[in-house]
């Protein structure tokens, strides 16, 4: 007699559903939008910040500051990836172009993940402000005296990070809290990039060498984090006809930051010194720079969302080595606004900047009131 094979028979003969997702699966997509407009006050259309802002002394006009889209995950126990595009970047007259700014992968070095190696284009780990996502910063923009330290803050190359369980928490927290953290970048970082511009090619055989130690810590209800670090190699700036100097020249510096996250009062201040490349008569030559800033904020939280009021001011002297003949810069600038968050995916901000910029022995100054729309996603 025949009998029909029994359903437990039938099941065990069907090949398993896998249970492990694949690599790609564990990928996630997010982002961030900022819609800009400088001009609601502007007292001298000649006052420029080509680094930072390039529209502000330009006509009015609203604009994206930035557009970026990341991919980022761990593909496997040991080995993540993070990809970061933006596409509201500008070349001469044309905007919205689509550049690679950060793509990364993260090896872990042992199970707990304390150490791991970041090979690929990224941000050099130099200062808390450059570390500090622009989706974070209350600021419009980086100050100029840790930002002239390199372009877009990243570079290509290789660091080893080490970090402690109850660090890499603390970072996350701060970021996703809302205290406007830095990201987690370790606490200790070493490493080495080719030195030049970002999305540029290398112009020496010489590398920048980097070395970073920062620390959060609880004190009471108040989270502070202190931190230093610098960074040593050679630079080649760009010159026009019939200005010489040396071909590559030292680009050394050193910095220390002091941050008290907003508690419902927070602190943040930065500064920095070395040597670097800047124009001189009719050559560029090793010339030394210096400058920081000081910036006060308050979080305040009510029925409708989170406001947070800041001030900062800051100063730079010395040159500014991505530009042709690394033009001397010498900036006073003072920043206030209030940012207001309704709820995570929104965030409103007003600022007031009074500004003198002197380049080259010509100086510009004058005031702004900017506003800026942001979307998280």
């Amino acid at each position: 007699m025949s009998t029909a094979p029994s359903a437990n028979r039938e099941s065990s003969a069907l090949p398993k559903a896998e249970t492990e997702p694949r690599w790609y699966e564990r990928l996630h997509i997010r982002g961030y939008t900022q819609l800009r407009y400088n001009n609601l006050v502007e007292t001298n259309h000649a006052l420029k910040s080509e680094q930072a802002d390039k529209s502000v002394g330009g006509d009015p006009s609203v604009f994206l500051r930035r557009a970026r889209l990341l991919v980022y995950g761990d593909v496997f126990p040991r080995v993540s990836v993070y990809f970061q595009s933006d596409f509201a970047s500008a070349f001469e007259d044309g905007l919205n172009f689509g550049q690679v700014r950060d793509w990364y992968t993260d090896i872990f070095l042992d199970d707990r993940k304390m150490f791991r190696i970041r090979a690929g284009q990224q941000k050099v780990p130099y200062g808390f402000e450059l570390m500090q996502s622009s989706q974070n910063r209350l600021p419009f923009d980086r100050s100029d005296a840790l930002n002239s330290a390199f372009v877009n803050e990243r570079d290509i190359g290789a660091f080893l990070f080490f970090e402690t369980e109850y660090a890499r928490k603390k970072f996350r927290s701060l970021v996703d809290s809302g205290l406007k953290g830095s990201g987690d970048y370790g606490i200790a970082a070493v490493g080495v990039t080719n030195g030049q511009p970002l999305n540029t090619r290398e112009k020496n055989a010489n590398k920048h060498l980097f070395a970073r130690l920062t620390y959060p810590f609880e004190i009471g209800s108040q989270t502070v984090e202190i931190g230093g670090g610098g960074y040593t190699g050679l630079f080649v700036p760009t010159k026009s006809e019939g200005v010489g100097g040396d071909r590559q020249i030292r680009d050394v510096r050193v910095h220390g930051t002091f941050v008290l996250y907003p508690r419902p009062i927070g602190f943040q201040a930065e500064y920095n010194v070395g040597v670097g490349p800047e124009r001189d008569g009719d050559k560029v030559a090793e010339k030394p720079l210096d400058g920081g800033y000081v910036m006060a904020m308050v979080r305040v939280k009510t029925d409708a969302g989170h406001f947070t009021p800041y001030v900062r001011a800051h100063r730079y002297d010395g040159g500014k080595k991505f530009f042709e003949n690394a033009p001397r810069h010498e900036v006073r600038e003072v920043n206030a606004g209030i940012e207001w968050q309704p709820n995570k995916w929104l965030e409103l901000t007003a600022e007031f900047m009074k500004s003198e910029r002197t380049v080259d022995g010509r100086t510009q100054d004058g005031e702004l009131i900017r506003a800026q729309l942001q979307v998280n996603y």
